[in-house]
């Protein structure tokens, strides 16, 4: 947890303000902000979830860019160099690989000696939901490595066919068997040395049930105040979290 702690020491934040009558707009408007700090005092607003309401949300998502390294939903992780892994066998045919500089491109790639086929390496898509309830977020205790026993938004890895709505949904009833509603995106993170990217979506209950699934060992509200920033699984989860303390 101190590693995850520590990588937040590198990351920029990106804020789109978007005024209630505006006309709707992709573009962000940049602003360097030093690591937030867990003491640090915070004043919110009475209702730090207005921005959940349509008459008083003002404020668009947010991006987050880290280059730091850390372990990888699946348990996984990538050198400090970022660095690719090395793939030795074709995906389509099983024939051995070489590793060289495919014509017209600069990177190394995987090429199979047999069916000359490359292979790319794509980063992956995880994505979750912040879920506010009576003004409070809806966190998962693992129970599954890596960071077994510590706490996280419910997200996972986006599967093929589903969009990135969607994939954030499906995480949140198999983690925390809560059946919500996507309201908009509110944060995006990319990790690039692990290869991953992560979308977190605003959303609330339908129903004002939740449960652990098979993966957690708990689910429960926080309020804002009482965040387990010091127990959260991954650095990915404490940059939104932060976020979510600095903002409201």
């Amino acid at each position: 947890m101190l590693k995850a702690i520590q990588n937040l020491g590198s990351v920029a934040y990106y804020y789109r303000l978007k005024p209630p009558h505006a006309a709707k707009t992709n573009a962000f408007v940049s602003t360097s902000a030093k690591p937030l700090s867990c003491s640090s005092p915070i004043t919110r607003p009475t209702n730090p979830f207005m921005f959940l309401t349509r008459k008083t949300r003002s404020l668009g998502p947010v991006r987050a860019h880290s280059t730091p390294s850390e372990s990888k939903m699946d348990g996984t992780s990538s050198s400090s160099s970022g660095s690719a892994r090395k793939i030795n066998f074709c995906q389509w045919c099983g024939g051995q690989t070489k590793h060289d500089i495919p014509d017209g491109e600069e990177k190394m790639r995987a090429i199979c000696t047999l069916c000359e086929k490359i292979s790319y390496q794509n980063p992956k898509m995880v994505v979750g939901c912040l879920i506010e309830h009576d003004n409070k977020v809806l966190l998962c205790k693992r129970n599954i490595q890596p960071s077994h026993g510590l706490w996280t938004l419910p997200a996972g890895y986006l599967e093929i066919g589903e969009s990135a709505a969607e994939g954030a949904i499906r995480e949140t009833w198999e983690e925390a068997r809560a059946q919500v509603e996507v309201m908009s995106p509110f944060a995006q993170l990319d990790i690039p040395r692990i290869g991953q990217t992560y979308i977190i979506f605003l959303a609330k209950l339908k129903k004002p049930h939740f449960s652990p699934g098979p993966e957690s060992l708990e689910c429960r509200l926080f309020s804002i105040d009482d965040l387990p920033l010091d127990s959260l699984a991954f650095s990915s989860m404490v940059v939104t979290l932060k976020l979510v303390r600095a903002l409201f």
